[in-house]
């Protein structure tokens, strides 16, 4: 049930012009060799996973991702294609690739469009936090549900095949609603396809969450401001949130 252990875990935008596609869903083993760090992570563990939980997906294609797991020390995507573009940090899940607010707004400014052909920035909060301030062009998918529908029925696909498409997830501190749909979806991504390929195979957290996204780059949110969960005008929504989710 490790679906990020191994590489694993996303910048244009919303839903404007994204071409769709097909559907997706959940993550991968790999394998043990896993002791490494992307680009700018602090070594990150991944524990092995044995061969034989790998569903089928031809023995030439088996033996091609572990040529590329064994010669490239940097981490790699969730069906092992490329290594992780945007440089990672170190996180509370292990599993999960954590980016900072900082590459967040370097995705958003256009730092990476030369290798990006789509970043999706999901806001997991309820709609009254996302409407109290939000990052710039992030979508608001609060429930599975949603998720699934924007994701998965419709998915975005690269206008251009050479380059990515990369979905960033976040909540008012990624410590909990984030993860929980960041890891529904690669899990829905891996049963929709044959063993390794996914739909998103780059995903990635926003450390600290919109919280601290907030402060340190209130510029690139709109309306510049921040409403949190727990706000005393809005227990009733909360509450009925809340209750969608469970």
């Amino acid at each position: 049930r490790q679906l990020f252990r191994s590489p694993s875990v996303p910048g244009r935008v919303p839903r404007p012009a994204p071409k769709r596609g097909q559907p997706s869903d959940r993550d991968s083993p790999a394998e043990a060799k896993r002791h490494r760090g992307v680009a700018g992570t602090p070594g990150q563990e991944a524990s092995p996973e044995p061969v034989a939980c790998l569903e089928p997906a031809g023995s030439a294609r088996l033996q091609d991702i572990e040529q590329l797991l064994a010669s490239d020390d940097r981490e790699l995507v969730g069906d092992f294609s490329k290594a992780y573009l945007l440089p990672t940090v170190e996180g509370k899940d292990p599993s999960l690739k954590y980016i900072s607010p900082g590459t967040l707004a370097a995705v958003l400014t256009g730092h990476f469009s030369s290798c990006i052909d789509s970043s999706v920035v999901v806001d997991c909060r309820y709609p009254y936090e996302y409407e109290g301030g939000h990052v710039k062009g992030a979508v608001n998918l609060p429930l599975q549900r949603d998720v699934e529908q924007f994701l998965l029925e419709q998915p975005i696909v690269a206008l251009d095949g050479s380059k990515r498409v990369i979905v960033t997830f976040h909540c008012e501190f990624s410590a909990e609603r984030e993860p929980k749909t960041c890891r529904f979806l690669r899990e829905k991504d891996r049963r929709c396809h044959e063993y390794p390929q996914l739909r998103y195979p780059e995903l990635y957290v926003l450390k600290g969450g919109y919280r601290e996204f907030f402060w340190q780059f209130p510029s690139h949110c709109e309306p510049r401001g921040y409403r949190p969960m727990r706000h005393g005008a809005f227990k009733e929504e909360l509450r009925k949130f809340r209750g969608q989710s469970r």
